[in-house]
């Protein structure tokens, strides 16, 4: 009777079933809302790496290297810098010094820039672009993820599991999480069903940097309970064998 206690509990405590899933939430849990627009538009935000031109007389300069030979164009590049995003949204920039530029597009703050910069260039020509954004995405398949970096600005939902392999076999369409982070530190819960053309509308969705999208898997009972179970059942025949031995020999 203990050796059927033991395996029982042996069972109990190695048990590996669906251990992989992830996120799991209630049947009453509150999911957040997307705004009206899914395809809402990207903004900057602290952490970000900016890149960073300015150009007098509406970007002259910069179009009259590019056009004449190489090593003017490579001007152009040494006239490119990069500055980070801080931790309250602004940004250091030479002689307009620290300028809040978190939850602005890029046009917003190219704009926003020029107006500044107006007192001190003719005509200024602002170019600024996100370096550094990137999605972690979780395709279905359990343990396995991809961290994908966001070359396009845009980037859709679609875009990024396109970019991360598409979904597992396993991946639940009907379950597609979207983490993201807030101004506050917290994170924005969604959860999406794409498993029809209804759930397009989420598929447009673009992404913004550290955002964890998450396919939630199909659980797989039968066949990871087999492997849990093969080690119990060797043992069991292990047992049963020695027991009849045992007996034989009496």
């Amino acid at each position: 009777m203990e050796i059927w206690i033991d395996v029982l509990l042996l069972l109990g405590t190695g048990c590996t079933v669906n251990k992989n899933i992830m996120f799991r939430t209630p049947t009453d849990y509150v999911f957040d809302q997307l705004p009206d627009s899914s395809s809402t538009t990207f903004e900057i935000q602290p952490n970000d790496n900016l890149q960073f031109r300015l150009f007098a007389n509406g970007g002259f300069k910069m179009i009259d290297l590019v056009s004449s030979e190489a090593g003017d164009a490579r001007a152009v590049q040494r006239m490119t810098f990069t500055y980070p995003v801080e931790y309250d949204g602004q940004v250091k920039l030479p002689i307009i010094g620290r300028t809040q530029i978190g939850g602005l597009t890029l046009r917003q703050a190219e704009l926003m820039l020029e107006e500044k910069y107006v007192e001190f260039y003719k005509e200024p020509f602002v170019q600024l672009a996100v370096m550094n954004r990137r999605v972690v995405v979780f395709n279905g398949g359990g343990g396995t993820a991809k961290v994908v970096p966001m070359e396009n600005n845009n980037a859709t939902l679609l875009e990024v599991l396109g970019l991360a392999g598409g979904m597992d076999d396993r991946g639940n369409a009907h379950k597609v999480k979207v983490f993201r982070k807030t101004q506050t530190g917290g994170r924005l819960v969604f959860e999406f069903d794409l498993s029809d053309i209804d759930g397009l509308k989420y598929a447009d969705m673009v992404m913004q940097g550290d955002d964890v999208v998450y396919v939630q898997p199909n659980p797989e009972i039968a066949r990871e309970l087999l492997q849990d179970i093969a080690p119990v059942i060797g043992l069991l025949t292990s047992v049963i064998l020695v027991l009849g031995v045992v007996n034989s020999l009496k």
